[in-house]
């Protein structure tokens, strides 16, 4: 009963050493994995051939042995991004929460979601959630605006064919009224959500852009609705903006003149 209960991360653990001994030697055969492990040549097979079926090993020329695959290079290019970004935008979330004094977040596109990845609080901040590793929907939030705006046309129309859930009567829920904000979102560069995901929560927030010229992120400023209103949500877009294009500078987008 022990066994079987723990065999699916025995498996995870086996999978990995298998990772860990191709790192190191480089192509390796299945006797030899077999070995490594103390497992029967049957059973490092099977590890081996899921590995290969999602791209973490492959095999070369000489069928039986296996290396490293271009799928760990996906995995790593993407960790090593999220953690450039992170570390880049940083400093500049940190001046920009002692600028407005609310919080700000940085969030990425996940699937069909936003998910913050970084949280900074401003002196002024009446909350202490923290939202990192939160999804938020993306069509209620000011940074999933920014994120649906950009998205193909394709992809877009896919989104907004699923349908808008309701959080508080003030979210926008139908298609063709998002469809026609998210074209002012990428005319005037932001977006802003008034009490759209939680009553009393105001936000606005801004792309960041990749070195290709894709939007990598969005960085946003929220507080309560009390406090983050008319003149100060305007001035908060101004300086999100500008926050926005300074990580985007530092990450190697050149902006178009």
């Amino acid at each position: 009963m022990g066994n079987s209960e723990q065999s699916p991360v025995q498996s995870v653990d086996r999978a990995v050493s298998i990772l860990e001994l191709l790192a190191r030697q480089g192509d390796t055969g299945v006797t030899e994995i077999a070995a490594e492990l103390g497992v029967h040549k049957s059973t490092a097979f099977r590890l081996a051939a899921a590995l290969e079926l999602r791209g973490l090993v492959e095999q070369p020329g000489e069928r039986g042995k296996y290396r490293l695959g271009l799928g760990l290079v996906r995995l790593a290019g993407a960790a090593t991004v999220r953690m450039d970004l992170t570390q880049q935008s940083r400093p500049v979330s940190e001046s920009l929460a002692a600028d407005v004094a609310e919080t700000i977040n940085l969030a990425i596109l996940d699937s069909d979601a936003a998910v913050n990845i970084d949280q900074v609080l401003g002196p002024s901040a009446i909350t202490t959630h923290n939202w990192v590793g939160q999804r938020t929907p993306l069509h209620a939030t000011s940074s999933g605006k920014v994120l649906l705006a950009y998205l193909p046309g394709p992809a877009l129309d896919a989104r907004l064919a699923a349908g808008l859930e309701r959080f508080t009567p003030r979210t926008v829920t139908d298609a063709e009224v998002l469809r026609a904000e998210l074209e002012r979102v990428r005319a005037d560069g932001y977006a802003c959500t008034v009490e759209e995901l939680e009553e009393g929560l105001n936000a606005v927030a801004a792309p960041v852009f990749a070195d290709n010229g894709q939007v990598i992120a969005a960085i946003s400023v929220s507080g309560p609705s009390f406090r983050l209103t008319g003149e100060r949500l305007e001035r908060a877009a101004g300086a999100v903006r500008s926050a926005a294009a300074e990580i985007s500078a530092r990450i190697g987008h050149v902006a178009a003149n």
